[in-house]
This record gives structure tokens, C-alpha cells and sequence, in this order.
């Protein structure tokens, strides 16, 4: 009798620290590049947004946005044009913020949420934003002639909304819950309201992130089990036989990531360049995960590729892909600091 044995050789990364970036005070939660890659916003405790950009050699502050919240500034985002910021505060209000004359001005105040406003989002031709919140609801705001009017509630989700990720080509909407789903969202054409149109139902705790792949065939969670998973999107009359109820797309999980993380997982970014994967995680290490050469697309695997112990000295609460340049990513963590990377293979 033969027997076959199929080896995987992985070749591992390093990361290496180019720049921390110290200047909040209190733990930051979150980091977002310009579109260009050019500029870093970040916000965190201390409620209030730094914008940093290359100063010679290294990295500084250029500016510091004030005065828009009263709490916490959990998320900012920046818009597909660059020239908005949106910012989503525990003070129940989304602030936008316009570049005018050089300088942003907080220019609109998005109220209605009852509660904390967890992650905001915006579509991809950055005509619609979305919010989430403490108070279970996910909502879509029109940008129509610099004014932002509610489309829609959606109530969804049964507990805590975590995150909001628009699909990176279609406005298509995924949110993640402490309620352990992640949920797509549609607008239905015929009469303009949004809907629930798949529910991933897999982890078994809270899902904190989720992140598409560059194409939107695929999505990313993360979750406090420790696991990450990784969803295929089935559309209609899809080869596979997959059922696709009421004529919509299927999301279901073809692989899950687990045996690495050792404390919940906070955040995940799907690289758009390489298809890469990095995690933030509460055992203050980053990891990154990439598809195995070969493996079936309907089955997948993926290897750890490279591990970074001690990235920061408490949480990591976010890390994010630079939208141009390879390899080089931003993390954010509970001690205070903002550290930019680059991944090597």
C-alpha cells in the first residue's frame, strides 16, 4: 500500500519596528491611513484626533484635531476622496471632519445613537457612511450636497455592535456583534430600505472585526474564542450547489484559524496589496497569517507567517495595512503609543 504525505513549507516574515509615535495620552484605540498612504489619524482616550505624516527621516504630529467629542473617540476614517474624517465617539455622536484651507474643521454632527458609537465606515465612492453602536444598531447616512440624512436603523443585531466594514466595490455592509454573528446588509432597490441578507453564525463569543479581501468574494472575523475565520461568498446558480435563500448571496466559513491567539482577538485587516492577513490581539502580539500556496479555494489554509511578541507592552487594540505601500502597516495599543512596521518575507 503507498502512502502520500503533502508538506507545506512555510517561510516565515520578520516585522520590523520603523516608528513609534508617542503624544496621546491614555490608550489609543484606533489607527486609519490616508488613501494615498501618505498620512496616519488616530484617536483614542484622550478625545482627540492626531493626524501624523513624514518629517524627514521620521514621523510627527501635523496636526490635532480638538474639540469635537466630550468621550472617548473610539474609530476615525478616513473618506475614499481624503479630504473627510469621520469620527465615532463614546459620546453617542459621529463627528465629520473637512479639510478646508489646509485645516479640518468639524463641520457636521451625526446624532441618534442611544449609546457608545463603536466604528464607522465609509462606502466605498464615499456616498454613504455607516455607524454602529452599544445600542445594537447599525446605521446608513446619505452624503447628499455636504448635508448627511439617516437612510436607514437596522436593528439587526440582539447585543453590542463592534464594527462596521463597507464591501471594498459594492454597497454591500458587514457588522460585527457581541451577539458572536456577523451580519451583510443590502439596500433593497425596490423601495430603498436596508436589510439583514446573511447571517455568519460560527464564532462562539463576541466577534470584535472583520475585514473584506480585495475583490469582496471573501471576509475576515475575528472573535473573542481566540479564532479567526475566513467566509466565502456563494452567489446565485454558484457552481458548488451552495443554497442561496430568497435569491441572495451565502456566506459560508471555509476555514478557521485557531491554536495561535492566547487572548481575544481585537482586530484584523485583510491587506488589499497581498493578501495578507494581520491580527491585533490581547497577548500584545501582532500576527501575520497568509493563504497556503496550492490549497483548495473552497477549503483553504492558512499559515502563521510571522508572530511579533511584545509589539506593544499592553493590548493591541488595531492594526491596519497601508492602502499603497507594501508591507508596511500601523498598530495601536492600550500603552499610549502608535508604532508604524514593515513586513518582510
Amino acid at each position: 500500500m503507498l502512502y502520500f504525505m503533502i508538506v507545506i513549507t512555510v517561510t516565515m516574515g520578520t516585522l520590523e519596528l520603523k516608528h513609534t509615535l508617542s503624544g496621546h495620552r491614555g490608550r489609543v484605540w484606533n489607527v486609519c491611513w490616508h488613501p494615498k498612504g501618505t498620512f496616519l489619524a488616530s484617536c483614542g482616550e484622550d478625545k482627540v484626533i492626531r493626524i501624523w505624516g513624514q518629517e524627514g527621516s521620521g514621523w510627527a504630529t501635523k496636526m490635532i484635531l480638538t474639540e469635537g467629542h466630550s468621550r472617548t473617540i473610539r474609530e476615525v476614517a478616513w473618506s475614499p476622496c481624503g479630504n473627510l474624517i469621520a469620527s465615532a465617539s463614546f459620546d453617542a455622536t459621529t463627528a465629520i471632519w473637512d479639510k478646508k484651507s489646509g485645516e479640518f474643521e468639524c463641520n457636521a454632527t451625526l446624532e441618534g445613537h442611544e449609546n457608545e458609537v463603536k466604528s464607522v465606515s465609509w462606502s466605498s465612492n464615499g456616498q454613504l457612511l455607516a455607524t454602529c453602536s452599544r445600542d445594537k444598531s447599525v446605521w446608513v447616512w446619505e452624503l447628499n450636497d455636504e448635508e448627511y440624512e439617516c437612510a436607514a436603523v437596522i436593528n439587526a443585531h440582539t447585543q453590542d455592535v463592534k464594527k462596521v466594514r463597507w464591501h471594498p466595490h459594492e454597497d454591500i455592509l458587514a457588522s460585527a456583534s457581541y451577539d458572536n454573528t456577523a451580519k451583510i446588509f443590502k439596500e433593497n432597490l425596490s423601495d430603498g430600505d436596508w436589510s439583514c441578507t446573511a447571517t455568519l453564525s460560527s464564532h462562539t463569543s463576541t466577534v470584535w472585526s472583520l475585514s473584506f479581501n480585495s475583490s469582496g468574494t471573501r471576509l475576515a472575523t475575528c472573535s473573542d474564542d481566540l479564532t479567526v475565520k475566513i467566509w466565502q461568498e456563494y452567489k446565485p446558480g454558484n457552481d458548488k450547489g451552495i443554497a442561496t435563500p430568497n435569491n441572495e448571496s451565502a456566506w459560508k466559513c471555509i476555514c478557521t484559524i485557531s491554536g495561535y491567539h492566547t487572548r481575544t482577538i481585537f482586530d484584523i485587516d485583510w491587506c488589499k496589496l497581498t493578501g495578507l492577513i494581520v491580527t491585533a490581539c490581547g497577548d500584545d502580539i501582532i500576527r501575520i497569517f497568509k493563504e497556503d500556496d496550492g490549497s483548495d479555494p473552497h477549503e483553504p489554509t492558512f499559515s502563521l507567517v510571522c508572530s511579533m511578541d511584545t509589539a506593544h507592552t499592553q493590548d493591541v487594540n488595531c492594526t491596519m495595512w497601508n492602502p499603497v505601500t507594501v508591507g508596511q502597516l500601523a498598530s495601536t495599543s492600550d500603552d499610549g503609543l502608535v508604532k508604524i512596521w514593515c513586513y518582510n518575507e
